[in-house]
């Protein structure tokens, strides 16, 4: 592709609307350019095989290169990766998938081509035992793969808990959001998104203020799959975007993963259903996940250490010695009890649970490890 291709117009390939990645592809392959796309006229577009009168309307419309303009020029501005279909970086597993985005952005430090990168999904209504499943899957993968990049979707349940744990193990941890650069949802989750930047990252194929809707998360569960080798379902039940997201891993010909559950419990029926259909490979412990992959564990003989309680500050020491004494304790009662304002609280309580000293249960209920 011509070097003097604008970023507006990579990103307005992207917003044509009801065209779709797959027949922007088409578009340019037809017209052996980019910027061919935006100059052809109305009668002319008719005339390509799949796109009609009615597709040919909303192309030869052009008002969508006022919102491109605006992106390029907030992207510029911010420091944020384009990448775009055509070009020599546009991340090679992605680049195997005809539904991929024809434009995307990030934010963050990651390489998107790293030689291991595992996506980690599930449900938003993840139970301790889900949550601790993951923990410790990821947890040991780490011990064996520190170059391991961990991607999720940054939401409640087992997404959080996904990049928490990467990050905890030094991993690197990336989150495919629903939503534009402008919005960290849900807003609870800033704290983890913004240690994320500094290893890993995030990224979107939305505009930078786009707000997150219902539709934008079944359709980033695309980037999810495709960005990674494989897929683990940690936990969920008989329907939920983690199945979706397994399935279009598996029509990107990507091994599937599933932590089986017991045959009563709700939050492992998709689980169970994904090994008995045989769409996913039962994956109890990680080595299950290593030998799969064919991935050469790089273990020492010394474990992964987790943060000395020397090292803990002053402020931690207090939450600390407050858990250890009362066994679990609500946030609420942890400010009531030390005098912490709930902002000051959480943030440090973040980085308690990075360090491995504390660990956090449904309820807002804390507890030491």
């Amino acid at each position: 592709m011509p070097e003097e291709v604008s970023l507006k117009h990579k990103i307005a390939l992207g917003l044509i609307p009801r065209i779709g990645d797959i027949n922007a592809r088409k578009l340019v392959s037809h017209f052996g350019s980019v910027e061919a796309v935006f100059h052809e006229s109305y009668r002319t577009l008719t005339k390509i095989p799949g796109i009609g009168s009615s597709l040919a309307r909303y192309i030869s419309d052009r008002s969508y290169l006022e919102a491109a303009e605006k992106e390029a020029e907030y992207v510029s501005k911010h420091n944020i990766k384009t990448f775009f279909y055509l070009d020599n970086d546009y991340p090679f597993r992605l680049r195997q998938c005809d539904d991929s985005p024809v434009v995307f952005f990030f934010r963050g430090k990651c390489d998107l081509d790293a030689a291991k990168i595992l996506s980690v999904v599930g449900t938003r209504s993840a139970t301790p035992r889900g949550k601790e499943l993951c923990e410790k899957i990821i947890g040991d993968l780490a011990a064996g793969h520190p170059d391991l990049v961990i991607v999720s979707g940054l939401a409640y349940g087992i997404d959080i808990s996904a990049h928490k744990a990467a990050l905890s193990f030094n991993l690197t941890t990336v989150g495919v959001l629903g939503n534009g650069l402008k919005t960290i949802y849900p807003s609870i989750h800033r704290p983890t998104a913004e240690a994320m930047l500094k290893n890993g990252g995030l990224v979107t194929d939305f505009l930078s203020d786009a707000l997150p809707e219902r539709n934008n998360f079944i359709k980033r569960n695309r980037i999810i799959a495709g960005l990674s080798d494989a897929t683990l379902v940690v936990e969920s039940g008989i329907k939920g975007g983690a199945l979706i997201t397994a399935d279009i891993a598996a029509s990107y010909n990507r091994d599937v993963f599933a932590v089986p559950g017991r045959p009563d419990d709700q939050w492992s029926a998709g689980n169970n259903n994904l090994i008995k259909t045989n769409k996913a490979a039962l994956a109890e412990r990680a080595s299950d996940i290593e030998y799969f992959l064919g991935w050469k564990s790089e273990k020492s003989k010394l474990p992964v250490q987790k943060t000395l309680f020397s090292e803990m500050t002053d402020s931690e020491k207090l939450i600390f010695d407050l858990l250890s004494k009362e066994n679990e304790l609500t946030i609420d009662a942890i400010c009531r009890s030390l005098e912490l304002p709930v902002y000051k609280l959480s943030s440090l309580l973040l980085q308690m649970e990075f360090k491995g000293l504390v660990k956090f249960y449904p309820g807002n209920i804390y507890r030491t490890t």
